[in-house]
Parts: C-alpha cells; structure tokens; sequence
C-alpha cells in the first residue's frame, strides 16, 4: 500500500512541476490562461505576499535544509497553485459541485502529499511537518461559496487553521528556542506568512470568497476514461475539499439518524425480528406469578462510582494574545513572567493550585476553579471570578475593577495601590476583602461584603440597603 501511495504522490508532484514550468498541464489540472493577469489588482498583492512573507520561510528553510527544505518547497508550491487558481477564476464561470472538485483538485493534491509526509510521526521534524500539514488548510478558504457552504468565512477559516498549526509550531520554539535559531526564524516566518499575510491579503480582496467571471468559460468535470480501480484496504488521506455533496445521495450509504429513518419508512422495517409465542408471553410463564415475594429481593449494587473526567492541561500562550490555564490539578508553581498590557489570562478547571502572573496584563478571568490561589501585579481592565468554590486572590499593584459572579467563597487581598478597585459581586456568599494595615507592622484588616440586602419602597421606588447585624 506504501509503495502504490508513493508512487501517486510522485505522479502528483511531476504533474505539478509540468504546472509551475510548462504552463499547459493535463485535462485535471490548470488550464492555460488566455489573459495577462499581472497588472491585476489581487494578483499583484499576491505576489507582495509572496516576496514579503514566503520568500522568509523560504530563507530560514534553506539554513536548515534537509527535510524541513523539502516540506517547505512543497508548501511554498501551494501558494503557487493557489495564486494559478485565483488567476483561472477571473476568467471563469463558477461550476457546480463536480467541476468545482475538479477545478480544485492541483491544490488539494499538493495538501495531500504535505499531510501524507506529516503522519510519519519517526521522524525528528514530525512538528514541522504537521505545521505546515495544518496550516495548509487556511488556503481552502478559495473553496467557500456561501453561508451554506459548511465553512467558515474566509478570514475566520483562515484564522481558525492556524491555531491548529500554531499548537505545533510552537513546539518548534520551545525544543529550538536554546538549540538551533533557525529552527526559531522557520517557525516565526511561517507563521507571519498566515498572520498576518494571508489573513490581511483575503481581508483586502476577497472577503466573502472569490468572485467567479459570469461571463467567462465554464469548467466541468473531466469524463472518467477507465474504470475505478479496486479499494485499497487503507485509502490515501482524505482531500480538504469534499466533493462527496456532488454525488447523487441514493449512491451514498447512510448514517446515524438518517440510516434510521431509512429503515423505518422502507417496508423491510420488521426484518430479522424474532416472533413472540405464546409460551413467551408473561401470562402463560409458570416461573411468573403476581405475588411479590421480599425474600427474592437482593440489593440492587451500584455501579463503580468513576471520577470526573479531567481535560488536558494547558498552560499556553493562543495566538500571542491569549494566556490560556487549564485543567491544573495541585500545582503550586504555575508561573507566567512573559507577558504584556495587551494579553489576557484566562483560568478554566483549575484545582488546588497557585498561579502568579509576574507582569501586567490586559484582563484575568478565573472560571469553575476551586481553592485556586492567583497572585497578580497590575490589570489594565477587569479581574474576574465566575462560577468557581473558594478562591483567593491577590493583587500586588492596581486592579480598577474587581467582578465575582456566582461564586462561593473568595478571599481578596489588595494592595493599597488597589483600594480605589471598583468591586461587583453577583449571585455570590462569603467573599470577603482584606487591606494592608495602617502601617508594614499592621495586621490586615478584613472587611467582609454584604450578602443580604433591604429592599424598601420609598417616595416612588425601591432602595435598597445592606442587612446589618448587630452582636449583644
């Protein structure tokens, strides 16, 4: 099976390098175009993204060389056949579902041979590989015709696509950041060629997809000249541009709720059933009677209790804006020291653990967590606590607004740089806020907040005070 996949992934790249060299290519592949395209608006940005982003990762790969060189120029190839794409479209009706397969199959075959490299997990650039595997994705946002389409919008999909490369290249960083600054340059180019370049480059010219010629050629499907060959025992990687809606559905087998369906409205429904006779019906079983007998009784055993499932931890920086924790059970030692004015923090699932953020932040939200600790220095907007089980908090610098919503039990240390902090509670008990004595020797004091509120209608209205209690 190796060997017949190789061999149509060589077949593929030749017929892609007869595109890149010859400009005419075979009845499935790209058509010549019969018009200058260079002077074009969106052509010629393509080709800025290219020298200003591509050529990057072309450079930091050639210092490498070896296979990330290869997986690269692959890549790179893409881009290529993407931009050929764009050009044909220009000049072309928009076809239907079999021709639109057709017309985009060049670029799903340089995908395929890309993810085909990234699942040979022995090699030591499996993280490359997958990067670039994933990141490819972001170039199908040609193949979204509509709000029906199944797919995002173009700079949303092309978004989304990197965040799932961004999990591997960053990979890249933390195993090269001390060995190889090569490796660090490939990794960072390869992202700005998405972020911003491709994203920024479908913003400015196709921003609800690409517009076909009405009044250009019309592509169709090209006529099958042999029959199918046999189904291979393990099929080759699945193409990033379903064609399977332009097959007729009574051709397609089908699943889940709508297999069920099919079986209840065809006239075979009571197939295979087994008939029950009257020896099995229970008002003529004689090991049956009416009468409830206690001794015959045995408790009834609960199933093995199982512990909630737990997600994977995380603590991570998502598209160099967001500080991600997550799903931290007992560590005491959670530290994030690199960060900016711009980032956010966002604490989800945590559990008996201690994190402290060494810089200033834009926001902090904490999230379902119990006996979480969070020591902090300066936010620039908000600090938040929402649906989470004794917490405590510390804020070392200025904080201008603290929330807690739904939240049962929360410990509030401010410094005095904070006493101004504008504090909203909702739906929460026991919360409690304590300031730094009147000097260093001083104890804090606590100030618990109120839970209990008078509401009294007065002079045409509600007010609304705290309860107080007093002691004898």
């Amino acid at each position: 099976m190796e060997a017949k996949l190789v061999e149509r992934l060589e077949a593929a790249v030749a017929r892609l390098e007869t595109l890149a060299v010859g400009g005419g290519v075979s009845s499935r592949g790209l058509p010549d175009i019969g018009v200058d395209m260079s002077s074009d608006p969106s052509i010629m940005a393509f080709n800025d993204l290219m020298d200003q982003y591509a050529a990057k990762v072309s450079a930091a790969a050639e210092k490498i060389g070896g296979q990330v060189l290869d997986v690269t120029k692959l890549l790179l190839e893409a881009f290529s056949v993407e931009k050929q794409l764009l050009m044909e479209i220009k000049q072309t009706q928009k076809p239907d579902m079999a021709g639109f397969a057709e017309f985009l199959e060049p670029l799903n075959e340089v995908i395929m041979i890309v993810t085909a490299k990234a699942e040979q997990r022995g090699s030591e650039f499996f993280n490359h590989f997958k990067s670039a595997a994933e990141s490819l994705s972001a170039l199908a946002w040609i193949a979204y015709t509509g709000k029906d389409c199944g797919m995002s919008m173009p700079i949303a999909h092309v978004e989304e696509s990197w965040q799932a490369a961004e999990f591997y290249t960053n990979k890249v960083l933390v195993e090269y950041k001390s060995k190889d600054p090569n490796h660090v340059e490939w990794a960072k180019a390869l992202k700005e060629l998405y972020l911003p370049g491709l994203r920024d480059y479908v913003k400015s010219h196709y921003p609800l997809g690409p517009v076909w010629n009405a009044s250009g050629k019309k592509v169709s499907a090209a006529p099958s000249k042999a029959p199918p060959p046999p189904a291979a025992p393990c099929p080759p990687p699945a193409s990033h541009f379903c064609s399977e809606s332009s097959k007729p559905s009574s051709s397609q087998p089908k699943q889940g709720m709508s297999a069920v369906f099919q079986e209840i409205n065809s006239n075979n429904v009571t197939t295979g059933l087994r008939k029950v006779t009257d020896d099995m019906k229970s008002k003529n079983r004689t090991d049956r009677s009416g009468v409830v007998s206690t001794s015959e009784k045995k408790p009834r055993s609960s199933p093995a209790t199982t512990a909630p499932k737990v997600g994977t931890p995380k603590l991570e920086l998502q598209m160099g804006r967001k500080w991600v924790v997550e799903n931290q059970i007992g560590i005491k030692n959670l530290v994030i020291d690199d960060c900016d004015a711009k980032q956010s923090v966002y604490v989800f699932g945590c559990k008996d653990s201690v994190l402290q953020i060494q810089g200033k932040v834009n926001n902090i939200t904490l999230d379902k967590c119990t006996k979480m600790g969070v020591v902090f220095k300066d936010v620039v907007a908000a600090f938040e606590i929402v649906n989470c089980n004794v917490v405590e908090a510390q804020c070392q610098g200025i904080a201008p607004t603290i929330s807690v919503d739904n939240t049962s039990g929360a410990q509030l240390y401010l410094s005095k740089d904070s006493l101004e902090a504008s504090i909203t509670t909702a739906k929460s008990i026991d919360i409690n806020v304590l300031v730094p004595g009147a000097d260093s020797n001083s104890d804090w004091a606590e100030h618990p907040l109120p839970q209990q509120y008078i509401h009294v209608y007065k002079n045409d209205q509600f007010e609304t005070s705290p309860v107080s209690h007093s002691g004898a």
